[in-house]
């Protein structure tokens, strides 16, 4: 298994979050996806010449890698911004699942010949072209409170802080990723606790109740205890491996 992950440049980090590529993958058949609060776009090779495009809504459980037979794939995991003003489209329909896109999407010229480098550059310098002249900076400033926060920021907060009610928040939320954002917030903490499971520190480290809830929450989203978690045996837990403090 060959792995390759980099994150995105700061002028496009508003809408992307990171990019990443996977080789050899019949390694990898047990492995499990877990939620990570981000919308990705998989560019599947089934052949030197098939590519299988598809865009994935917002994971909320784990999942097994799906079973097909796949080469290798280059990923680019947009923010939620990015759905409304750069790709526009929704994913509210494809919760836990994903839809098929055209082949030549973005027009993407030769990826069976990209490296991984070159596909981050291309991916890149399409999102420079699509970024908006105008844009609602209350989304903006919504998505910055709620990542700087690692999602441990409360509706009433965000509603004050934009000058949205909490209503149209949610309604936002629902319209776009399809689940409200108490969830998606919950998503992005348990992504801010896994580098502090990959260090062993098994105890709750961000703002959950008690070790009970922490425990509880943890499985749920990942489908395991932070123990079994922290072992990740066979690596099968692929975001585990590049987890890093935020």
């Amino acid at each position: 298994m060959n792995f390759e992950f980099k994150l995105s440049d700061e002028g496009i980090a508003d809408f992307v979050y990171c990019f990443s590529a996977l080789d050899n993958m019949e390694d990898i058949r047990e492995g499990i996806i877990i939620p990570n609060g981000r919308v990705d776009l998989v560019f599947a090779f089934k052949s030197e010449k098939e590519i299988e495009v598809t865009l994935l809504g917002l994971e909320t459980k784990p999942k097994k890698m799906p079973d097909r037979n796949y080469t290798k794939f280059y990923s680019v995991s947009f923010n939620p911004l990015a759905l409304e003003y750069i790709l526009q489209i929704s994913v509210a329909d494809v919760l836990d699942n994903g839809k098929i896109l055209p082949v030549d999407f973005w027009d993407l010229p030769s990826l069976h010949s990209m490296n991984f480098e070159q596909f981050c550059s291309a991916i890149t310098n399409k999102v420079h072209s699509k970024q908006p002249t105008n844009m609602d900076e209350r989304k903006r400033k919504l998505f910055r409170l709620i990542f700087d926060s690692n999602g441990a920021i409360g509706i009433r907060e965000l509603s004050y802080n934009i000058g949205w009610s909490e209503r149209q928040i949610n309604r936002y939320f629902n319209q776009q990723l399809g689940l409200p954002i108490k969830t998606y917030c919950n998503i992005l903490r348990f992504q801010a606790a896994l580098p502090y499971i990959k260090e062993g520190k098994l105890a709750p480290q961000l703002n959950y109740t008690d070790q009970s809830h922490f425990i509880k929450e943890i499985k749920k989203l990942s489908g395991v205890s932070p123990k079994e978690l922290f072992k990740n045996e066979n690596d099968r837990f692929l975001q585990f491996l590049t987890v890093a403090k935020p």
